[in-house]
C-alpha cells in the first residue's frame, strides 16, 4: 500500500506560479514511479508528469512541457510538481498517483499504470 496526500492547490492569476506537493508513506519510496494527472471540469482525467522510481527518467505532457517541472526531494518521500506561467487553461483539481508494479509495459502517459491515488488538490487560475 501506498498513500498519498497532496497539498499546495490555490487560487492564483495567469502568469503566476504554484508548487504542488505530495507526501508518500507506506512503501520504500523507490519501489514506486510517481504520476501528477488533473481533471478539468466536465472533462476527463489527463496525464501531467511523471518521474521514474529510478528517478532517472521524466515525462511530460506537451501542454505543460517548459512551464511544469516534477521531482522527488533527497528522501524520496515527497514528490513535487513545480508551475510556472500557469494559465486558465491549467485550471483542474490535480492528482497525486503511484505506480508499484515491476516490469509493467503500460505508458507512463496512462493512468492505467497508476494503482494508488491521492484525493487531488484544486488549483484555479485566473484571466
Amino acid at each position: 500500500q501506498v498513500q498519498l496526500v497532496e497539498s499546495g492547490g490555490g487560487l492564483v492569476q495567469a502568469g503566476g506560479s504554484l508548487r504542488l506537493s505530495c507526501a508518500a508513506s507506506g512503501r520504500a519510496a523507490s519501489s514506486y514511479d510517481l504520476g501528477w494527472f488533473r481533471q478539468a471540469p466536465g472533462k476527463e482525467r489527463e496525464f501531467v508528469a511523471a518521474l521514474s522510481r529510478s528517478q532517472s527518467s521524466t515525462y511530460y505532457a506537451d501542454s505543460v512541457k517548459g512551464r511544469f517541472t516534477i521531482s522527488r526531494d533527497n528522501a524520496k518521500t515527497t514528490v513535487y510538481l513545480q508551475m510556472t506561467n500557469l494559465k486558465p487553461g491549467d485550471t483542474a483539481v490535480y492528482y497525486c498517483a503511484a505506480a508499484t508494479a515491476l516490469g509493467f509495459s503500460v505508458s507512463y502517459y496512462s493512468q492505467r499504470r497508476y494503482n494508488f491515488w491521492g484525493q487531488g488538490t484544486q488549483v484555479t487560475v485566473s484571466s
